[in-house]
C-alpha cells in the first residue's frame, strides 16, 4: 500500500505517518520499496506479530514504570503504593492482551471474522 493512501485512509497527516512507518521498518516489520509499484507491506506473515511488537517501539511497556501515585522509582516489593495491586493487575491485563493478539487477530475482527478458537479454548480449560 502507498504511504499517501494509507495516510489518507487512517486519517493521518502524511509526515507523521512516515516516521511511524520508518520505526516499523527498522524494526523489521514492514518492508518498503519506491517508485511507481512500491509501497509498505508486512515482512511477516500477520499471524505472527504480536502487538506488543509494535507497541514496545513506541512505548516501553516491559520496562519498569514509575509508580502511578507519582513517586519517582517503581514500587518496592516491600513497600507497595495503595495503588500497587490493582494498578499491577491492570498492567498484567494489558500486557497479556499485547502478547495475545496478533496483526491478523485485529483483520479477522475488523473484518467481522471469528478467530478460531485454540483446543484449550473449546475443550474449556
Amino acid at each position: 500500500m502507498l504511504g499517501k493512501d494509507l495516510a489518507e485512509k487512517a486519517d493521518i497527516p502524511p509526515n507523521y505517518l512516515a516516521k511511524i512507518l520508518l520505526m516499523l521498518k527498522n524494526a523489521g516489520l514492514l518492508g518498503t520499496a519506491r517508485g511507481s509499484r512500491g509501497g509498505y507491506w508486512l515482512v511477516r506473515p500477520p499471524e505472527s506479530i504480536r502487538l506488543i511488537e509494535i507497541v514496545q517501539l513506541f512505548d516501553q511497556t516491559a520496562t519498569p514504570q514509575p509508580c502511578v501515585l507519582g513517586y519517582l522509582e517503581p514500587c518496592a516489593t516491600d513497600e507497595l503504593c495503595s495503588a500497587h495491586k490493582r494498578w499491577n493487575a491492570i498492567r498484567a491485563a494489558y500486557l497479556d492482551f499485547l502478547e495475545a493478539t496478533t496483526i491478523a487477530d485485529l483483520a479477522r475482527e475488523d473484518a467481522g471474522i471469528k478467530a478460531p478458537q485454540s483446543a484449550e479454548a473449546t475443550a474449556g480449560v
